[in-house]
Formats: structure tokens, sequence, C-alpha cells
């Protein structure tokens, strides 16, 4: 919209906002904010307000606390169940030092940084995300169970599909928030739904993802209900993803698409794949990083667990979906919900700019079903295996230079020290299927 200060100011005072909330993540995706009353907007636009950094996950020590917010005028957004009589409106900020320099660990900072490298090399990227999520009921102390809302499956309506009501309202929500909505429905398993959002520039469209987080827990919470983008909260259903459609642009036409290649992409579309491929190991940490999401990643549930790409196949991580010209696209299918969608999209942007700017060649597509092949078919093919556990997934990360490049040193190291001491607790745990399986057999 290429909102302003001023326009900002008057919008507020017009729609009588009372309250606005300064609204940012940390390092691992989860949405923090401090709220001001309206008198205090201007000096907020003005980056005058302060906060603790040192209270926040991977930012900064005491001794170095004192943070600014930036808010983005552009951003600016009323949270439509907010009473008329005092609306409460958002705006998303960067972080920055007290001498005004931008702070290395703030995540949307971080994916900022990526993107002027990729305009530096001509390129503007678009993303179009598709995000899932499960709904499940709250017993009667409003505790989060696990009990689906529905019996429902894939593209079912109501009265089977018990969350369609919820899941319209999110939709409505979103979009008195400007947040454009592709498709809804149900998904394979029950409770679980998917809300596709409309494609945007890369760093609105991880503004919309968190934006769109934090609204569909809102709206299951005014309905009694509790929504949770954890991976795989199921066993033996499929889990969620965050299935990423990414098209780079230059000088306004899609640098995906080549009319003269045989299957209607450019080789900087293939290059792109190619740096995809060479760092998904890597990148698997950012966008797939709870114990959980490993859960998820596994073969017969329709995530994808082999490093490769396809013509329209969806058993490989990467797809080309059919659409050609404009609408050339890549879509990325191993992220999950849970990701830090500001880092998420730095490390796969970064690792696809690697590919273009190293002429790397992507390998021959798989158009067979992987997830059929045997063994050794797939090692014939040479297919890879994304990895099996969080762990296996740092120790990739860890090596990886342009993850490191793409993370900065601040947002690198911290990350994979939160990480590695989350293992470490999983992994000293006695869980209750040891218990099961080998306490009366030992």
């Amino acid at each position: 919209m290429g909102l302003t200060k001023t326009d900002v100011l008057e919008k507020a005072k017009a729609l009588n906002v009372k309250f606005i909330r300064l609204q940012f993540t940390d390092i691992l995706g989860v949405v923090k904010n401090v709220a001001i009353p309206l008198q205090s907007l201007e000096a907020a636009l003005d980056g005058q307000i302060m906060f603790d950094g040192s209270s926040i996950e991977g930012f900064v020590r005491i001794e170095e606390s004192d943070m600014y917010l930036d808010p983005d005028p552009d951003t600016f957004a009323i949270f439509p169940w907010s009473p008329p009589e005092g609306m409460t409106a958002r705006l998303m900020c960067d972080i920055k030092h007290p001498d005004g320099s931008p702070f290395a660990g703030d995540p949307r900072t971080t994916l900022k940084r990526v993107l002027r490298e990729a305009h530096e090399l001509g390129y503007d990227i678009t993303v179009g995300p598709e995000p899932e999520f499960f709904l499940f009921e709250r017993d009667k102390d409003g505790k989060a169970t696990n009990r689906t809302v529905d019996q429902a499956g894939y593209f079912d309506l109501s009265p089977v599909d018990l969350g369609e009501d919820v899941r319209r309202e999110i939709v409505l929500t979103l979009e008195q928030m400007g947040i454009g909505i592709e498709a809804t429905h149900h998904e394979v398993s029950p409770g679980q739904h998917e809300i596709d959002l409309r494609y945007a520039d890369a760093l609105r469209t991880a503004d919309n993802i968190v934006t769109f987080r934090f609204v569909a827990r809102t709206v299951a919470l005014q309905r009694n209900f509790h929504a949770t983008f954890m991976p795989k909260p199921l066993q033996g259903v499929n889990g969620s993803g965050l299935h990423l459609h990414q098209a780079l642009f230059k000088e306004g036409a899609n640098a995906f698409q080549d009319p003269k290649h045989p299957d209607g992409i450019s080789k900087i579309g293939l290059r792109y794949i190619a740096g995809l491929i060479e760092h998904a190991k890597a990148f698997t940490a950012i966008t797939n990083p709870l114990i959980n999401s490993y859960k998820r990643l596994v073969p017969g549930y329709e995530a994808p667990v082999y490093i490769a790409w396809s013509m329209g196949n969806r058993s490989p991580m990467i797809r080309v979906p059919q659409a050609r010209g404009e609408a050339t696209r890549i879509e990325l299918r191993s992220p999950d919900p849970s990701c830090n969608p500001y880092l998420a999209l730095a490390v796969t942007i970064k690792a696809g700019l690697d590919g273009i700017k190293r002429k790397l060649d992507a390998p021959a597509p798989v158009s067979r079903n992987i997830y059929r092949m045997h063994e050794h078919e797939r090692r014939e093919y040479g297919i890879e295996n994304l990895p099996e556990d969080l762990a296996e997934a740092l120790d990739y990360f860890e090596k990886d230079n342009v993850m490191r490049e793409a993370l900065g040193e601040h947002i690198f190291s911290r990350f994979l020290e939160a990480k590695r001491i989350e293992w470490e607790i999983y992994r000293q745990q006695v869980h209750d299927w040891e218990i099961d399986q080998y306490l009366t057999v030992y």
C-alpha cells in the first residue's frame, strides 16, 4: 500500500484506534509485542520506543539490553475483533540498536538483507505460502487437547467439516487486515485445514505468515478451539506443511520461464533449483526446526523425504507446477509451519541464489513416485534423504557457510546453541513409548 508515517497517524485517528501493538519475532519465530496507547504512536513511528532485548530468545545479553522498535508503516492493520469504542491496531517492526543501526539478531532485518542481495543481482522475489494447521478441542478448563474437531478428509464440507466456520472466520479476518487469500479447504487428516495466502513479495509474505498464525490461534480461541502449527500432533496421519511457491522476477518478467526450453524452465530456474538441492540438508534445520518436525518427514504421509525435483510429481522435495508464463514457479514442499518465516525464506532464497551465482547444474527431474522406489533405485538416481532428526539437520547446518552467511553470525550461532540444548533435553528424557516397550520385557 505504501503507507507513510502521516498516513498511519491519520488512519489511526479516523478509525478511533486506542492501542497499537508493535510486533516482532524472536529467532524461533515466536511473536512478541509491545502495546502502546495512541498518544505514543508518533514517537513509535520515529523509532523512539525502547524495550529490553535481554528478555527475548536469541537477542542480547543483559549488559546490551536496550533495543529500539522501528515500525514499518506499510504493515498498519486493525485487529477486527477489537471493540469499536477502542480499536487495536498492529505494526510489524524491525529491531535497531540505540545508535539507529540494524540489529543483527532481528529475523526481519535478516530477510531484508538477503532480499537486498537478490535485488543487487537484478531479482525481485515473490512467494505464495500454503500453511496447514490442526484445530483441536479444549477441555472444560480451557486447556488444549489433541481431540480433533471433526473426522473430515480432503476437501470435505460441513456437516462433516466442523471446523469450516472457524476456517471461514480466519479467512474473513485476514482479508479485513489486507491479506489476500487464494483458497481454503479441509486437508487430508481429521481436524486439519489449509489456507493458501496470495502471492506477495518475500518480506510481505513473511509478515503475512506471522499474522496468519496469530489470527488463526486468536479466532480459534474465541470459538473455544485450539489452532496448532505443530508439524505432527497426531500419530498415523499426515502432518502439517508450509509449501513455499517461489518465483524470481527480473525487470518485471518472470526469470524462471523460458518458452524455448522443452519444459518451459529457464537456466536461472534450474540453477535456483540446484541451489536448493545443494543446501537442502542444511536449511532443513531452519525450515523444520522442531524435534517433532522429523516425525512428519517420514515416508507414507505425503511429506517430502527425498531431495529431488519434478515437473508436477509431488513425491520429491521440489515441484514445478504445470503453470507457465508469468505463473512459472518453484514449490518447495519440505518446510513446516512451525518455522520462523523470515529465517526460512532467508535461507531458502539464499540457497537458490547460490545456485544462480555458482551456475550449479540441477539433476534430471524425477517423474516416478519416489516413495515406491527401492533404495537401490534411489541410489541409481542419486536421490538422497533429508535429515532424519533435528540433530542430523543441525550437523549439516553447522558446516554450511552459505547458511552462516544468510543468517549472520549472531542468529546462526544462537539458533544453533538453542537447538542443541533442545535436542539434549529431548535425548535425555525417558518417554512413555520406552516404558511401554521395555519395562516388563527386560
